[in-house]
């Protein structure tokens, strides 16, 4: 066996693996690493990295040699195309997951969801009952706790954390493309009612000064929430800057302003 593609938590664990199983030393190998292992978060989105270990040719099984290529070189030129060095368990993991993805349920996605966002507020020290509602494409899971100022967070942050996470779940093992919200008792109504006030306050800043407004960063859903009730007026116009989680909103005086 000249080569071996392993799979560990890291890429540490994944190539000293790799190394018993060929019987080789570090420096008798060429070590690709086909993909960085993730820790995930509370259990969920872990994912175990994965590395491609190959012998070194001896010099004897070589009768004539191009311009030798020095081992860390060839690191890097391996490296700079992960996307051409295919193994045959990629292959099977490639097709065990579209095996997998024709086999979804939408019902089983929300209840694992359910069971999932039950479990982390368990965790946090604040155990909560969920009911879930659903409206076409629109998933809203309703937490029910005591200590409802734990899940929701400093300005919403945990409840926002929560909403992100059900939503890569959501999109992960549903089969159907569905919106997740996490609300706890009408917290989300009234947030959109302090968005609409903040969207019109800015917009007659804007008006009045003439001068565009930047927004403090938050969440894609609170932005689109300005965005939709500023849309209607003709005289502002608003775009997103930024990276996330930092991406915030601009709001300008449009060309009929001007």
């Amino acid at each position: 066996m000249d080569k071996y593609t392993a799979k560990a938590p890291t890429v540490g664990e994944a190539i000293e693996k790799a190394l018993r199983t060929l019987g080789v030393k570090r420096e008798e190998a060429s070590i690709e690493v086909i993909e960085e292992g993730k820790k995930g978060f509370l259990g969920f989105g872990q994912k175990d990295a994965v590395v491609k270990v190959t012998k070194h040719v001896s010099a004897e099984a070589t009768p004539v040699p191009e311009a030798p290529i020095k081992h860390e070189q060839a690191e890097e030129v391996e490296q700079a195309k992960p996307e051409i060095s295919h193994s045959i368990e990629e292959d099977q993991t490639v097709e065990e997951e579209a095996e997998e993805a024709g086999t979804r349920n939408d019902e089983e996605a929300i209840d694992l969801v359910a069971a999932y966002l039950t479990n982390i507020a368990e965790t946090l020290g604040a155990p909560a009952s969920i009911k879930v509602e659903q409206q076409d494409k629109q998933v809203v899971f309703n937490l029910d706790a005591e200590k409802a100022g734990v899940l929701i967070g400093k300005h919403g942050k945990v409840l926002n954390a929560l909403q992100s996470l059900a939503q890569v779940l959501l999109h992960r093992h549903a089969k159907s493309k569905m919106v997740a919200i996490v609300n706890i008792g009408d917290y989300r109504e009234r947030r959109e009612a302090i968005l609409k006030r903040l969207a019109e306050r800015t917009a007659a800043k804007v008006k009045e000064t003439n001068q565009p407004v930047f927004l403090e960063p938050m969440p894609a859903f609170e932005r689109k929430v300005i965005h939709f009730y500023l849309s209607q007026d003709t005289w502002v116009t608003t775009h997103s800057e930024g990276r996330e989680p930092h991406r915030y909103l601009v709001v300008e005086p449009s060309e009929k302003q001007i």
